[in-house]
């Protein structure tokens, strides 16, 4: 048994029963939709149907991150056991989580002065944030140490790449994070945005693509350009999507097509209920290791 345990948030985006088999713990998000506060517990208060269904019909879900004393009251339980914690977090490119985790990790060292509690700023989400998280617990399963697995993952984190398109528009629009008439102008064209991941941790729209079919086509082609060893990728590849299961399908087979050397087949996941508040329905997103994100 390793004397550490690998935590994370729920931001991370894998099935509730991934982080169960792989022994994760994950500290919650929260999110409050229709007057009502939930955990973001990986589908198991809310199904992800009824979520975005409640979107569909015009719901405006708003968001909270894991407070101070709420991380120290995941962590503590561990360090009572005599563990030693590394915590990899949701990025600071789109949360202050990472800098709570912080604070309660100060405040616990005091009183816990003989522990290690080792904290990570992913620079990703969603099953993003899961790919990197999954690496560490790879690198835990076969006897790296705390500090090996923490030195690893700070130099890597940088090349998960994480790739997102929409075909909906309409939560961005209600979200105000574009114009009416934008909305109204990309749903007439049929344009996707095509958005990444930047070095910094944060979503930067890079393309706008006419076409479902050409969109798809074009985030598979992100990973030939940037995957580590293109077509002769041997990674994982995760895929993650907010109600649109088919569209994540059809970039998953064309994935497993183009890359007949990928570590078993695409795991494609539901884009959780705090990242889902943010992207609404219609979202795919497709992660691997590539190159070092560098913009």
């Amino acid at each position: 048994m390793s004397d550490y345990v690998l935590t994370c948030c729920s931001t991370a985006d894998m099935p509730y029963e991934y982080f169960q088999k792989r022994n994760i713990p994950f500290v919650c998000f929260h999110y409050n939709i229709d007057g009502k506060e939930y955990l973001d517990d990986l589908g198991q208060t809310m199904s992800f149907e009824e979520f975005y269904g409640k979107i569909a019909a015009g719901a405006m879900p708003t968001t909270s991150q894991v407070n101070v004393e709420q991380f120290i009251r995941f962590f503590e339980p561990y360090l009572k056991d005599g563990k030693e914690i590394l915590h990899i977090s949701l990025s600071t490119g789109l949360s202050g989580a990472y800098n709570s985790a912080c604070v309660a990790r100060e405040e616990l060292l005091e009183k816990y002065p003989d522990r290690s509690i080792l904290i990570v700023d992913s620079l990703g989400a969603s099953s993003g944030y899961g790919l990197l998280t999954d690496a560490a617990a790879d690198m835990r399963d076969n006897g790296a140490t705390l500090e090996e697995v923490y030195a690893w993952v700070e130099e890597n984190k940088l090349n998960v790449h994480h790739w997102f398109f929409s075909t909906d528009l309409s939560h961005y629009k209600r979200g105000g994070r574009i114009s009416a008439a934008s909305a109204i102008a990309g749903t007439l064209l049929n344009i996707c945005p095509l958005l990444n991941m930047s070095y910094d941790g944060k979503l930067i729209p890079r393309m706008k693509i006419r076409g479902k079919k050409h969109v798809i086509a074009q985030i598979v082609n992100m990973m030939e350009v940037h995957a580590q060893n293109g077509t002769e990728y041997s990674g994982k590849c995760f895929i993650s999507n907010s109600a649109c299961y088919d569209d994540a399908r059809k970039v998953a087979d064309l994935v497993e097509k183009k890359f007949p050397r990928l570590n078993g087949p695409v795991m494609i996941n539901s884009v959780g209920t705090v990242i889902g508040a943010h992207t609404g329905p219609g979202t795919v997103a497709l992660f691997f290791f590539g190159d070092k994100r560098k913009d």
